[in-house]
């Protein structure tokens, strides 16, 4: 970086909010997806909108590569300085600036944490539904720029169903403000829906303006507990053709389970080959009968036993270790690759077959788990230090090409939710075509003409 623009940035900022040593710096350089190591040349830490605005003015002006980042939770490096520059982290701008009850809406900032935005809406009788893994230290401006989802997708839709304005600053300082306050709107494009699942590439959002909806009344958990993932996917192929529409369907094979083993404050049934965890919501009159047709249907393809939440309590416990799965696995292999391949949900039992294939065919060990009910299955590829790294990561490269190229052959789709950013857009060719790629190139150039705003992600 020009030193000069550096010290401009601490006269302007603060010294406390342009950080350039590389031990503070550290943090910077990962995120959640393994990918490597990308020391930034310094980090600076905004808290308003104007802030924002001057780094990416700076920025362009002096031709330095800005990578946007909110807490660091992405699974495939999008938030990497993969050029160095200056890492803009949005992770100080926290507030909620307004829950409207009777709108049904919430004005936020990008740094604001998923799980504490909830329990905030949540005590005033409302519900923001998206709810990934990490919701517990995840920010709702990373989980815009992903287009995050979690178990309750099946439901209720991701965060782009929930998205209705963003105050957006692009590359040179620019701001726009897009979308409306109302329930409906078809005002010109829709240029929400353009920056929501950008990554980061297209412009840093600063404001959020989020859909509520009326919190359920109640809400009933089961598991079903099947021989193995095949037989598990076919079940949730039967609680599909009901007609009841779960909040929650969720699959874990016997790897998955094994690794959760002692690690949560659930105790999943010993033997289990998989399992299927069905929850839904509703009237609370209409609970019984909702969980009682799902478990015969479960049980008509071959579950060996339906074990309902007794309560609350029990109920939380249970979404609490499932929420473990990831971490759990991370802890007990020198290599994880956690991919979230989705196919159409009529192919969830054909795709588990293959992936144990897969696994068979590369000596990989493969765990399985995910949102079952929308077809998105979360494919861990693992390894172990104890064997030659470079065969491992080949194994794992050829185990990962043909875990895609099934997807693709299903009529499926390279990510769920995760994203592509660094780890996969060497794949996009696979499943876009070359005319698809050059319009989303060109899109980028309009709104980034000098490739400075998170460059590398994404676009091969």
């Amino acid at each position: 970086m020009n030193p000069d623009v550096y010290q401009l940035l601490e006269r302007e900022l603060g010294a406390g909010k342009v950080l350039r040593d590389a031990e503070r710096l550290d943090a910077y350089a990962v995120d959640e997806s393994d990918l490597g190591r990308f020391p930034p040349d310094c980090a600076v830490l905004a808290d308003s909108v104007e802030e924002v605005g001057l780094v990416l003015r700076l920025a362009q002006e002096h031709r330095i590569p800005v990578t946007p980042r909110g807490a660091g939770s992405g699974m495939t490096g999008g938030a990497l300085p993969v050029r160095g520059g200056i890492v803009l982290s949005t992770e100080r701008m926290q507030r909620i600036k307004e829950i409207d009850e009777e709108s049904l809406l919430a004005v936020v900032e990008p740094g604001l944490i998923l799980g504490e935005f909830q329990k905030t809406v949540e005590e005033r009788g409302l519900f923001y539904p998206p709810d990934p893994a990490s919701l517990a230290f995840c920010s709702i401006g990373g989980n815009v720029a992903e287009c995050a989802g979690g178990p309750r997708a099946f439901k209720y839709g991701v965060t782009r169903e929930y998205v209705l304005g963003l105050d957006v600053t692009l590359m040179g300082g620019e701001r726009i403000r897009c979308g409306r306050r109302t329930a409906k709107g078809v005002t010109g494009y829709d240029m929400v829906a353009l920056f929501v699942g950008s990554e980061g590439t297209f412009g840093v959002t600063t404001e959020i303006t989020l859909k509520l909806l009326p919190l359920p009344p109640a809400v009933a958990t089961l598991l079903a507990v099947f021989p193995d993932a095949v037989s598990a996917g076919r079940g949730v192929s039967a609680i599909l053709r009901l007609g009841t529409r779960p909040r929650a369907l969720e699959l874990l094979d016997r790897a998955s389970l094994a690794h959760l083993r002692g690690k949560g404050s659930y105790r999943f049934p010993e033997g289990a080959g998989a399992v299927v965890m069905c929850e839904v919501d509703g009237e609370p009159e209409a609970m019984e009968a909702a969980t009682l047709r799902c478990g015969q249907a479960a049980e008509r393809e071959g579950a060996i036993d339906v074990l309902v939440a007794r309560d609350e309590q029990d109920r939380r416990r249970m979404w609490e270790t499932r929420r473990l799965t990831s971490p759990s696995l991370r802890e007990a292999h020198r290599f994880k690759v956690a991919e979230d391949v989705v196919v159409p949900r009529g192919h969830i039992a054909e795709m588990l077959r293959r992936v144990d294939g897969i696994g068979a065919r590369n000596h990989i060990e493969m765990a399985t788990f995910g949102h079952a009910g929308d077809g998105n299955l979360h494919v861990n590829l693992l390894g172990d230090e104890d064997k030659h790294e470079a065969a491992v990561a080949a194994h794992i490269e050829a185990a990962l090409g043909e875990l895609f190229r099934e997807t693709l052959a299903l009529g499926g789709t390279l990510s769920g939710e995760h994203g592509i950013g660094l780890a996969k857009k060497k794949y996009m060719s696979w499943e876009q075509s070359e005319a698809l790629i050059g319009l989303q190139k060109r899109l980028k150039r309009l709104l980034d003409p000098l490739d400075l705003l998170n460059p590398g992600k994404i676009l091969p």
